[in-house]
């Protein structure tokens, strides 16, 4: 198969953790872009969730807190003052 060479701009410090993470896997950062290219071209789609928004309202934290307002709702909460707290963690 022939190849070809891809140029990519990218932060100094992105560039560095990330050649890091691929040497901590066994993988050449070449590697995990092609890893990446061939996922896109298979799925037709990013092979990951992309998320605009701030992390507090993802899903799995909304997820959460409806189910926080609903032990509240139901009674099944028990509230400590940080006094309390403290002298449960001091044992």
């Amino acid at each position: 198969m022939a190849q070809t060479t891809l140029s990519v701009r990218m932060d100094t410090e992105l560039k560095h953790q990330l050649d890091a993470l691929c040497a901590d896997v066994g993988m050449t950062t070449s590697t995990a872009v092609n890893l990446f290219a061939k996922a896109f071209v298979r799925e037709r789609r990013l092979p990951f969730e992309v998320i605009a928004s701030d992390a507090f309202y993802s899903e799995a934290n909304m997820d959460h807190l409806r189910r926080s307002a609903r032990q509240m709702e139901e009674g099944r909460t028990v509230t400590k003052t940080m006094d309390e707290l403290e002298k449960l963690a001091d044992g």
